[in-house]
């Protein structure tokens, strides 16, 4: 993991000495199992439980003549025990004890992550309600469209977010597995009912079968769930990006007192949060082809996933926690001006009107193909010439089908916020009737 994106609850749970305490939890609850069921003597297991113990160099140590990182784990615990040792590791191959330990800590990863996706639901939630009546310009193809609530950006990202962590919760069940069936799934070595008993006392859930390894498929889906939590903030941050650039300037990260944008250029306040995001969301989601590629073993397991495990497990989880931890911030501080929004809204003459007028005329009887034949060219003169739309309007022959009072009311900005209330219903979002429209 790079210190820079690394948290100290993700350092904890991915770190080496947390990785052969995992390992010594795997082994000690295979022993349990092994004396409730009567195959090593309970006095034996006590006394390993009592005396086990490891030290991170040492096992490293031994690693360099091993060249295994699991055998220099067992030898070192072995030093630490009397005759009583026989019984560790018995009957286990090293994938028993990894894949399981893996188990554990993708679950200690999974609490953090959950906790943080519902930290941010929160904000998301809280700022679709502060701003349900705060009128923009919605965009498509990056040209203004219609009016919409600034609330419903945030209303659209807390239902997707909110429907990924449902996906996530969904699947935990599948990761977070103890994996004991032996050297090539099996369970020649090992009675089932010892998986079925470490899986319980761990917290863990069962593999119906196995190889040697857990099938990595399960791994597969893990990390294109945590893409897509890297995805969604991603969009975010594409969209925070998209309105502080100086043509829009509807939004701004906060910036601190003493913080710079640039060493050559004073004025800057670059959105570098958010740019920050879109660049790990990007190797987040690179993780996905290494792991579709590590679920094609050689028959029973080979170790070319291995390699890239050491790297994937633990930068993965932990840099998804990370843009969790600091978008959620990012989100909370951020400036928001509802007066620019409104100035752009108008920016273009009013053309973004031109929708109303259209159905205005239908309703009041033309042809759909003729009103928009004639209301195409005054919308186009407008933007060309620099003149407000309804000026042209009110010169132009639109007014022998409708009356001044009704070309003034389809420039009314409250029409588009009309429904705001019942999409928040149908997202799960509560509506404030008492905010005022935020302009």
């Amino acid at each position: 993991m790079i210190e820079r994106y690394s948290s100290p609850e993700m350092i904890a749970i991915w770190s080496e000495k947390n990785k052969f305490q995992s390992f010594l939890e795997v082994e000690l609850a295979v022993l349990e199992s092994y004396a409730c069921l009567g195959m090593i003597p309970v006095s034996d297991m006590e006394a390993i439980k009592k005396h086990a113990s490891f030290d991170v160099n040492a096992i490293h140590s031994m690693e360099k003549t091993t060249k295994h990182d699991v055998i220099a784990f067992t030898r070192t615990i072995s030093q630490s025990l009397g005759e009583e040792k026989k019984w560790f590791h018995y009957g286990l191959t090293s994938t028993d004890v990894v894949d399981t330990a893996n188990g554990l800590r993708i679950k200690a990863a999974n609490d953090l992550l959950v906790s943080r996706i519902d930290a941010l639901l929160d904000v998301l939630n809280n700022k679709a309600i502060l701003y349900s009546k705060t009128p923009c310009i919605g965009r498509t193809h990056g040209i203004h469209a219609e009016v919409m609530s600034f609330g419903l950006k945030y209303a659209l990202w807390f239902d997707e977010l909110n429907r990924i962590r449902n996906r996530f919760i969904s699947f935990r069940p599948e990761i977070e597995v103890a994996k004991l069936s032996g050297a090539v799934g099996n369970y020649a070595n090992i009675p089932i009912e010892v998986e079925n008993q470490v899986a319980k006392q761990l917290g863990l859930y069962q593999t119906a079968i196995s190889t040697q390894v857990v099938s990595r498929d399960r791994y597969v889906t893990y990390f294109m769930l945590l893409s897509q939590i890297a995805q969604v903030i991603e969009k975010i941050a594409m969209e925070v990006r998209h309105l502080s650039r100086s043509e829009i300037y509807e939004v701004s990260e906060d910036f601190s007192n003493g913080q710079k944008g640039s060493s050559a250029m004073p004025h800057k306040q670059n959105p570098i949060a958010s740019e920050n995001m879109c660049g790990i969301s990007r190797l987040v989601r690179s993780f996905v082809q290494v792991a579709m590629d590590n679920n094609l073993l050689w028959h029973e397991r080979d170790i070319s996933h291995s390699s890239n495990e050491r790297i994937i497990l633990e930068d993965g989880p932990s840099l998804v926690y990370y843009m969790l931890v600091r978008y959620t911030a990012v989100l909370k501080s951020l400036v928001v001006r509802p007066h620019i929004m409104i100035k752009n809204i108008h920016m273009n003459g009013n053309v973004i009107f031109s929708g109303r007028v259209l159905s205005a005329l239908i309703d009041a009887g033309m042809a759909r193909e003729m009103a928009y034949d004639l209301i195409q060219p005054l919308a186009f003169q407008a933007m060309e010439d620099g003149k407000d739309f309804y000026d042209l309007l009110l010169t132009s022959a639109v007014t022998k089908f409708l009356t001044g009072d009704q070309i003034k009311s389809c420039f009314d900005i409250e029409y588009y916020l009309k429904n705001t209330q019942k999409i928040y219903e149908r997202v799960g979002i509560a509506y404030d009737t008492n905010i005022s429209c935020n302009r």
